[in-house]
């Protein structure tokens, strides 16, 4: 069994065409089972959860459009799971929430991309680096990361250290050492599944995430995981697969989670 869980259809028509595109990559590449997981931003029915200049420009979806494609491909016997990609922005759990309960989901990852109106892996907000504390940067990122796992609203941690994109590296002290580990442990109380995701290797920083010394961790405390690349075209689905297979194979992961409506299920990895 292979996942491919984060794969977003953005850059093209929300048609069946496109979609089928992504679906006979995941064939190709011997992904089993695929989801679709559009960014929430772009739909404009979470304009109260997350707006700003940026997504302003790009919030020009219809969340029933999305849905209404998918369930579609569905009915025509595309093998497609239903998923979403959430931005947790603290305090904004109620209206999050009453979103996401409006639909059906197989699953719904959860992700941090904003530290308040700073877009820290966006590449057009990149020198705001040059102006923060590194470290301090890290810090504020896993407690977010920690309260989005407390929230109890998605099934998958996305990119879980996506905040090392453009390769800063922080001194690791202590402060920043408890909280990752207090993610760690919020993340297998609560349940959750932590995605490897193979975009890492498509960013500057040239690593997968999680690096190893954290998936290792998560191997320690029993917390399963789902394999995702976070393709935004259709040659990305499965992309660097071979490479996180090794990772994940080496430090003892055996299992994939799998998904429908939001419970998951492990499953041995093919071979």
């Amino acid at each position: 069994m292979l996942t491919d869980y984060h794969v977003h259809i953005e850059q093209g028509k929300y048609d069946l065409e496109w979609l089928r595109k992504f679906v006979n990559k995941a064939k190709e590449q011997g992904i089993d089972d695929l989801g679709i997981s559009e960014h929430a931003y772009r739909f404009k029915e979470t304009k109260d959860i997350l707006f700003n200049p940026w997504v302003e420009k790009r919030q020009t979806e219809s969340i029933e459009e999305y849905l209404h494609l998918l369930f579609s491909a569905r009915e025509q016997g595309m093998p497609i799971k239903i998923g979403i990609e959430m931005d947790y922005i603290p305090g904004k759990e109620d209206v999050t929430k009453l979103f996401l309960d409006q639909y059906q989901w197989d699953y719904v990852i959860g992700s941090i991309h904003w530290i308040d109106q700073w877009g820290f892996d966006l590449s057009e907000m990149k020198e705001e680096w040059n102006k923060r504390d590194v470290t301090e940067v890290y810090i504020t990122y896993f407690q977010n990361l920690k309260k989005m796992v407390d929230s109890k609203l998605f099934d998958i941690v996305g990119h879980f250290d996506v905040i090392k994109i453009f390769g800063h590296v922080p001194e690791m002290r202590e402060e920043l050492l408890v909280v990752i580990d207090d993610v760690i442990q919020s993340i297998k109380q609560n349940n959750m599944v932590v995605e490897v995701s193979t975009a890492g290797f498509r960013k500057p920083v040239k690593e997968i995430y999680p690096k190893p010394q954290w998936l290792e961790k998560f191997f320690a405390n029993e917390i399963p995981i789902c394999l995702c690349s976070d393709a935004h075209a259709p040659n990305d689905v499965g992309s660097g697969y071979s490479d996180a297979l090794q990772i994940i194979s080496e430090i003892g992961y055996k299992q994939l989670a799998v998904f429908e409506q939001r419970n998951f299920q492990l499953k041995d990895i093919k071979s």
